[in-house]
């Protein structure tokens, strides 16, 4: 949508994905979630699979992720 990472829907869709996590996996806390950020970019199993919806995905993620787990 061209959306900011820090933007209020970007954020909101972060909390989506974090209690999307929790509600069919584990409890994904916010430390939990930020180190799926980190990994998102730093395994490239992830990031080619995440980039596949355009390339630079997988690092929006990882930043929005990041400001979601920073802010609180």
């Amino acid at each position: 949508s061209g959306a900011s990472a820090d933007s209020v829907e970007v954020q909101a869709l972060v909390a989506k994905l974090q209690a999307h996590i929790t509600a069919n996996y584990y409890t994904c806390t916010d430390e939990i979630l930020a180190g799926l950020g980190k990994m998102y970019v730093a395994d490239e199993r992830f990031k080619k699979n995440i980039d596949k919806y355009g390339v630079g995905t997988a690092e929006f993620a990882a930043e929005a992720i990041g400001i979601f787990c920073n802010q609180k």
